[in-house]
């Protein structure tokens, strides 16, 4: 309990210490040490994301942001484009006037960005890199800087280096004459700190029914109860600067679902994204300094942007469309996120059991490839960032998805495939989820989902059973593997042999024998029995040896081990040799319906290698035992 104590008592301190008030004398000073506390909400989100670091991507030298990395995943290019967008508005151009707005399937991330902005901005406004300071009695929390007249501001932007945009809000105006008769160095300033349950810097507008729904809510509303002290409505003391638009100024704006909101709501964005200005009753136009990003779905996009009407407001919108992930690895991480989350006790996720359910979703996907011998399978594992698959290779990438037209804006999303894993794990007695459960619970799904037509439906159940092959090749060689008492070793062995004979047959010369010392031409049978494992022909096996070689020269050029996973059409091929090579004792002893003493003795053997080197536990390990069993029953 008292480290518990502790740690509440290290937050309340932290929380006191980040407190600051003063005069604007005083915020000058800060401001002329660390001119960054004066940036521009656009600035700030960009700055907050950098701030958490950037990686370089190594093949397209694109920018990574890690500050997306633990939550979005699969959605690159859709990132990319939308820090392209605050990163032109972090630097004064016309973008900064602009509403984000994005669009995508349901489930493809769209509310997951803006609440990783949100939270974000909260945290950074805790720091001192990303301080905040207003004025202490703005109902809008705006910059300070607003005090400084018209006439001294390109002084200030020579001397400082600082430019000030903006206008004080009415409030502002009248306490500064009444209240403070004047003196721009009597107003009082305080750091404030971003947070959304508080109202401060961060606002959110849900739309709803447009009968009931107020433009209140977004403008802010008169107070009649402080009416007749004030004597009229025009007096910003009677005024409620309280609306989403007016709580998020400094920060970020979110609008849900916008376009289904009514025109009015939309006309006030019209001259808060060009003119950053919010119009309200009886008063002139109010400065506003926020980041409004904007999301709904593909169809009333569609609608929106064929609206004649609406031209105006889509001429003030940067549009960013976030489709579905399309790689495999990527989405197993949004199942593993999603699950962590979740409380299932003590139930065993079996290896490979995510990953099977993501291929199925990626292939929903997909768009049939227009490429001669190219397949949805082949295409997902391109994708994925395979090194090659059969008759294609990591360049093809670029050319197969130009020849898509809408890749990722259909099939299964990511929420119904979670809730069926979820179902799968609500089984009675269940204590281990495998595979072929979290793919009997997707089909049992797609037969009962209503919005799916029937050839959806059909399709979909055939993808199941694409996705069901690929397991079969996993749950074979993961038994198979079992069987090795040392696999990686024997299989770098075979590869060490194989790579001594093709770099004697590339240059010409013999091989010396390890143990009679005696020269020996270059093994063909050997090199060709592992070739044809991965269907390397006659005529292409030169072409094939080269490529390996270039593969070796390359990791040996920065320094990495080449072994056998190193070069996957490769490994491949070096784990079937292996495989086949023992296939008949596998098959023998895992099919054998009354084993012997020596092969339950393997049989345990093979169950302890899954379960400590593999990941699996005792029951989905005889599962598997039992699924590859029928496997290779059923091969001739």
């Amino acid at each position: 309990m008292s480290e518990l104590i502790n740690k509440l008592d290290s937050h309340a301190q932290r929380f006191k210490a980040l407190e600051w008030s003063g005069t604007f004398r005083d915020y000058l000073d800060i401001v002329r040490a660390e001119p960054r506390v004066a940036q521009l909400a656009h600035a700030r989100i960009y700055e907050m994301v950098r701030s958490m670091g950037v990686d370089t991507d190594d093949v397209s030298g694109a920018e990574k942001y890690l500050f997306f990395q633990k939550d979005l995943f699969g959605v690159d290019v859709a990132l990319a484009q939308i820090m392209e967008y605050f990163k032109a508005a972090s630097l004064g151009s016309d973008v900064g006037r602009r509403i984000l707005m994005i669009y995508g399937p349901p489930s493809s991330g769209k509310s997951q960005l803006v609440i990783l902005l949100k939270h974000g901005l909260e945290e950074y406004s805790r720091t001192p890199e990303g301080a905040v300071y207003a004025i202490a009695d703005c109902p809008m929390h705006e910059e300070p800087l607003h005090l400084v007249p018209h006439s001294i501001r390109p002084d200030f932007l020579k001397e400082y280096k600082i430019p000030i945009e903006g206008e004080l809000c009415p409030r502002c105006t009248m306490n500064l004459i009444n209240k403070y008769h004047n003196d721009i160095y009597a107003v009082p300033v305080k750091r404030i700190l971003f947070s959304e349950r508080e109202r401060m810097g961060i606002g959110t507008f849900v739309p709803s029914d447009p009968k009931s729904q107020d433009i209140t809510e977004l403008v802010g509303s008169i107070d009649l109860s402080t009416v007749g002290e004030y004597g009229t409505e025009s007096d910003p003391r009677a005024y409620r600067f309280d609306g989403e638009l007016n709580v998020a100024n400094r920060g970020l704006m979110e609008f849900i679902e916008m376009l289904k909101a009514d025109e009015r709501f939309l006309y006030v964005l019209l001259t808060l994204s060009q003119e950053k200005n919010i119009k309200t009753g009886r008063f002139p136009l109010i400065y506003a300094d926020e980041v409004v990003v904007a999301h709904t779905n593909e169809t009333e996009f569609k609608a929106f942007m064929a609206d004649k009407k609406s031209e105006a407001l889509q001429d003030r919108m940067i549009v960013v469309r976030m489709p579905y992930n399309l790689r495999v690895s990527a989405e197993q991480k949004i199942y593993d996120k999603l699950l962590r989350q979740s409380k299932f006790g003590d139930i065993h996720i079996a290896p490979h059991t995510l990953e099977l359910a993501s291929m199925f979703a990626v292939l929903t996907r997909l768009e049939e490839p227009k490429i001669k011998g190219l397949t949805l399978i082949k295409k997902m594992k391109l994708y994925d960032g395979a090194e090659d698959v059969e008759g294609f290779r990591q360049k093809d990438v670029k050319q197969i998805r130009e020849e898509t037209e809408r890749e990722g804006m259909d099939g299964i999303s990511p929420r119904f495939i979670i809730n069926r894993i979820s179902a799968a794990f609500t089984k009675p007695s269940v204590k281990c989820v495998n595979p072929i459960d979290a793919l009997r619970s997707i089909k049992d799904g797609i037969e009962s989902h209503s919005n799916l037509t029937k050839e959806q439906r059909e399709r979909y159940i055939n993808l199941i059973a694409d996705a069901r092959k690929e397991y079969d090749e996993i749950a074979r060689t993961d038994v198979q593997k079992a069987f090795f008492v040392s696999f990686e070793r024997e299989a770098q062995t075979l590869l060490d042999n194989y790579l001594d004979n093709v770099e004697a047959y590339l240059d010409d010369r013999k091989v010396v024998d390890g143990i009679t010392g005696e020269e020996l031409p270059p093994n063909e049978k050997l090199m060709r029995s592992i070739e044809d494992k991965v269907k390397v022909s006659e005529s292409g096996k030169d072409a094939f040896r080269n490529e390996i070689f270039r593969k070796v020269a390359m990791a040996q050029r920065r320094g990495d081990p080449f072994d056998y996973r190193t070069h996957d059409k490769l490994r491949e091929a070096i784990e079937r040799q292996l495989f086949d090579e023992r296939r008949d004792t596998i098959k023998l002893t895992v099919s054998s319906r009354n084993p012997d003493v020596e092969q339950l003795r393997k049989i345990n053997e093979v169950v302890n290698t899954l379960v400590e080197r593999e990941g699996y536990c005792a029951e989905c390990s005889n599962e598997l035992l039992k699924y590859v069993s029928s496997l290779l029953a059923r091969e001739k």
